[in-house]
């Protein structure tokens, strides 16, 4: 990876399924680690609507910032600019420390939130730009269209600044599932042949189609769930560490790590990248990366729950609860959705693991009011393991001579 005369160390791949993130992509993620913590701490105490609303909005944002030069990063591999990647990582972590003032309603620390992507964007489509590549997986990550409600924010207030942001997000994904990368390139080219002294400085080179490295970008995506996670460990060893330590904290802190570890399996054992029950090149980068955003939301959420149930041992108040146990239905909502794109997917299993998994949180959700705290964590670790179960009973069935029952 270079910048001019700055190169960082790696080794050259004799092929795509050797490669591994590079120390330079492990650096940048430990920028994921602060975002992740400062932005699930705005769903900590009793959180409202408004407070769901901002941490999506965060939440979404902050992902959109480092999956851009995670891409950038996939398909430059030794020729990414290392000050550039750097400097992508400086901006984030301002976004992580501004993160508690916007919530606080602070003009200023939204305004540098605000103006930290907006640079990170234009930053990631000046790379896009200086490799004369068009992104086919994300054409957002190197377009600037949903970066302009963002510029106009800055110079607005609340609400209408988190609306113009909301707007910038939504560009984003307009773009990425509705214009097509040929489209940009052709868009490009034909302004080339317009401007000769551009053309000069190009060389004749065009501007060509790229596409993600599979198993590098999985390898990336997987290690963003397994930072969302340890959020989950950090929160509830942080809510324990304060608490009286006695019977009900540590029937609630055994809960919290087995809940936890079924989510890793799932995610793991029974997923790809880090989404449950998707398979490897089932759904194309454009539709499989907004479920490991999502599915990334929905546990970073469930990781704050957890940390405030640790501090409300006897019940849950109504907001905790309903954050918790939807968070969890939500995940598998989107495993349901990944589940959808496999071959050879049973009915059975949909109606047997994938409805109830979806239906079954939100019933301590609504009828929980009364019921301990303990008690309403270990029926989620119960709902999840579930699915888990059903895989090894599915697989022994696939390999019994007598027949699977399918």
């Amino acid at each position: 990876m270079s910048d001019d005369n700055t190169t960082a160390p790696a080794p050259q791949p004799t092929s795509e399924e050797n490669r591994h993130a590079s120390w330079l992509e492990l650096f940048f993620d430990l920028v994921a680690v602060a975002g992740v913590a400062q932005i699930a701490h705005l769903l900590h105490g009793v959180p409202d609507v408004s407070d769901l609303g901002l941490y999506a909005l965060l939440f979404l944002a902050f992902w959109t910032a480092w999956i851009c030069f995670t891409l950038y990063a996939n398909v430059a591999y030794e020729n990414t600019h290392v000050r550039t990647v750097l400097a992508a990582m400086f901006g984030m972590a301002v976004m992580a420390a501004a993160v508690p003032g916007v919530h606080e309603g602070d003009d200023r620390h939204a305004r540098v939130f605000a103006l930290a992507y907006v640079l990170i964007r234009l930053l990631a489509s000046r790379a896009w730009q200086h490799r004369r590549q068009v992104l086919v997986d994300w054409p957002a990550a190197q377009m600037s269209l949903g970066v302009i409600p963002w510029i106009v924010s800055l110079w607005t207030h609340d609400p209408m600044r988190y609306w113009l942001w909301a707007l910038g997000i939504a560009l984003d994904l307009y773009v990425t599932f509705a214009v097509s990368a040929r489209d940009i390139v052709e868009h490009q080219e034909a302004r080339k042949r317009h401007d000769k002294q551009s053309a000069r400085r190009d060389s004749g080179r065009g501007t060509s189609l790229a596409r993600s490295q599979t198993e590098h970008l999985s390898e990336r995506l997987g290690l963003f769930v397994i930072i969302v996670l340890g959020e989950g460990v950090v929160q509830v060893v942080e809510a324990t560490s304060d608490a009286e330590w006695d019977k009900k904290l540590y029937m609630l802190a055994v809960a919290a790590f087995f809940l936890l570890a079924m989510l890793w399996a799932l995610s793991f054992g029974h997923g790809y990248a880090g989404v449950p029950h998707l398979a490897a090149g089932v759904l194309p980068a454009r539709a499989a990366l907004p479920l490991h955003c999502f599915v990334s939301g929905c546990l970073a959420a469930l990781a704050a729950a957890l940390g405030a149930a640790a501090e409300h041992l006897e019940t849950l108040p109504d907001a905790t609860r309903w954050l918790l146990c939807s968070s969890l239905a939500g995940y598998f909502l989107l495993s349901g959705l990944a589940w959808l794109g496999r071959a050879g997917r049973e009915r059975r299993w949909l109606l047997s693991v994938a409805l109830p998994c979806c239906a079954l949180p939100l019933l301590p959700a609504v009828f929980g009011a009364q019921v301990r705290t303990v008690t309403v964590v270990w029926l989620l670790v119960l709902i999840t393991l579930w699915p888990i179960l059903y895989e090894r009973w599915a697989a022994k069935s696939s390999k019994s001579p007598v027949g699977t029952g399918t």
